[in-house]
């Protein structure tokens, strides 16, 4: 056995590529000759926490402050998100998932670790056919990373334009993160209106000794896998999924000196839209079974308001940010950028 990296929970988002055994493949092919329909809970039971934690990560890091920048004055950024996964989410109990064909061995614990749960096995499981009887296949369910903290990274460019506002751009690149573990990209947009000047104009500083602002975001990664599960020619086996976050913030912020703490609180919303594509052929027990873009996924992980609380120190071109949020699950955010204007 071996274990599976942050980076393979991360970016191996599906189908259990991630499992930790040389036989990873024969365990997904359990799953689908259990049907689509048990596979599919199965996997979102497994990989809830990534979801959510990912999601968050999506929704974070947009900025530290509520002043805005002078026209044309803009920083890049680069802030990486560690959103830490409750004791409730790194477990999952399969008899609460309503499957149809599987269910625990004969003596055999319901309970699975999921995906940033504990580094041990779950428990094995049984697949029977639809008229309930059992095929003698078994399999067990993954084990985790061993670690509960789900990371997302954030890479963005501000730009500063009249009447007080920001504009920001997150991308990234089409990245090969190996042959077996697919590629990952990112593109985002956001604005930042400061408020105060807009109805008070150059009397602000005089009358209110903070900086108000509202500011908005989205963001999108899009992960793509090869797959080579008993695949067969022109198979097409594939993983293609996107993960959508959206959100909304107050933010109120005290500039002194070299030192900008601020507070904020907004919504925030974030979706998972992935897929199993190609051909899948499974033969158990002489039984063929085969299985054309089997599974689809589209669910909303995260909906619910937020707080966050942090700060930006400044040296003349360099920046470093920190901030903690209260949301879904608890998320720290920390990095460094450079630029020019406030």
């Amino acid at each position: 056995m071996r274990k599976c990296y942050a980076l393979k929970a991360l970016c191996a988002l599906f189908l259990l590529v991630t499992a930790q055994k040389v036989s990873a493949q024969q365990d997904v092919g359990s799953l689908f000759v259990s049907g689509p329909a048990d596979a599919t809970k199965l996997i979102n039971a497994y990989f809830d926490p990534l979801y959510k934690g990912l999601g968050l990560g999506l929704t974070d890091g947009w900025t530290n402050t509520a002043k805005s920048k002078g026209f044309l004055k803009f920083d890049v950024r680069v802030s990486a998100s560690a959103s830490f996964v409750p004791q409730a989410g790194r477990s999952y109990d399969v008899n609460t998932l309503g499957l149809g064909n599987i269910k625990p061995a004969p003596g055999a614990s319901s309970i699975g670790p999921t995906a940033f749960g504990d580094d041990h096995e779950g428990g094995k499981m049984q697949i029977y056919t639809s008229s309930g009887t059992p095929t003698g296949k078994f399999f067990n369910l993954p084990q985790g990373v061993g670690f509960h903290v789900v990371p997302a990274l954030q890479i963005q460019a501000t730009l500063g334009l009249p009447k007080n506002i920001d504009v920001t751009l997150r991308a990234m690149p089409k990245i090969k993160l190996g042959s077996d573990l697919g590629s990952l990209s990112m593109i985002g947009f956001g604005a930042k209106v400061e408020l105060l000047p807009l109805f008070m104009g150059s009397t602000t500083e005089k009358l209110f000794p903070v900086d108000v602002a509202i500011a908005g975001g989205f963001t999108q990664y899009k992960y793509d896998l090869p797959l080579d599960i008993n695949n067969t020619g022109n198979s097409n086996q594939r993983i293609d999924a996107k993960f959508n976050g959206v959100n909304f913030d107050a933010i109120v912020s005290k500039k002194i000196l070299f030192f900008t703490p601020f507070a904020s609180v907004g919504y925030q919303t974030s979706n998972t839209n992935l897929k199993a594509l190609g051909t899948y052929q499974f033969t158990d027990g002489g039984t063929n079974a085969t299985y054309v873009d089997p599974v689809a996924v589209k669910q909303t992980d995260i909906d619910g308001v937020r707080g966050s609380l942090g700060f930006q120190l400044k040296f003349g071109f360099f920046k470093f940010y920190t901030s903690y949020t209260q949301a879904k699950y608890s998320v720290v955010n920390a990095g460094f950028g450079f630029g020019m204007g406030k």
